[in-house]
């Protein structure tokens, strides 16, 4: 009992750290959360965006897990599929026990409704989103996930464990359960109301390649820190700055 008012401490902590204009009603709201579904703000588990919040895909998998769930199935729905246009439908269908009919959940994707970041990656996003409904709905979640918002989702892990990163070109993920550096990049994005073409961009200047997918974990990780960092402390001039990669290249300062 001690270790897990220790814990809850621990995440209202960080929490209050990360989001300082939380008041008393949200928190309230926030350890409910924690308590009743163990979510970790810490492992970017649960987030908040507009004075609300969400959870997130990591979220879900690890309350899948914690609650002994009997598997996941998902399908891709080609008949209100369209690969041409980039438009994808998946179903999801979550067995919670071995007797469980099973909860479903549909999920789609298309340019319209994703974040330009994760152009190409409709596919995934769709699934991502099948899956997250149906989770939600198998154990009560009220709160919508972060990857359902429109303007904003990043592209998932598959379901399976992935390999751990070893620190090379292009790798970054993660292997501690610890939001992936990409996800992280999309939630300050989203937090602080940026462009994310102009980010794009920035993130290429400072990694010095022509693709953020191309550059090291190392790399990247600085860059997010750095964004963090200079949004936080002034967020008039980082925008200053992003404004600049708008400009064509001979003439940006």
């Amino acid at each position: 009992m001690k270790l897990i008012v220790s814990s809850i401490r621990r995440e209202m902590r960080f929490a209050r750290q990360t989001w300082c204009e939380l008041g008393a009603p949200k928190l309230r709201d926030l350890r409910s959360l924690l308590v009743r579904y163990k979510f970790s703000v810490i492992l970017g588990e649960i987030t908040r965006f507009d004075s609300r919040w969400y959870v997130t895909h990591s979220g879900l998998l690890q309350l899948a897990s914690r609650r002994k769930c009997r598997g996941i199935r998902t399908s891709l729905q080609e008949r209100f599929s369209d690969p041409a246009a980039n438009r994808w439908v998946f179903r999801a269908v979550v067995y919670k026990g071995p007797n469980s009919k099973g909860f479903v959940g549909y999920g789609d994707a298309d340019p319209s409704n994703t974040s330009s970041l994760v152009r190409g990656a409709e596919m995934r996003v769709a699934e991502t989103r099948a899956v997250n409904r149906a989770l939600r709905k198998a154990y009560g979640i009220g709160l919508c996930s972060v990857e359902e918002l429109g303007s904003f989702s990043a592209p998932q892990k598959p379901f399976a464990a992935a390999p751990p990163s070893d620190g090379h070109r292009g790798s970054n993920g993660s292997n501690n359960g610890q939001p992936r550096l990409r996800d992280k990049l999309c939630l300050l994005i989203r937090k602080y109301d940026l462009d994310p073409n102009l980010v794009k961009r920035y993130a290429a200047d400072f990694c010095g390649t022509q693709e953020l997918r191309h550059a090291g974990r190392d790399l990247i990780e600085a860059f997010v820190s750095t964004v963090a960092e200079e949004a936080a402390k002034d967020r008039a001039a980082l925008l200053c700055k992003l404004n600049s990669y708008s400009q064509p290249e001979e003439v940006r300062p």
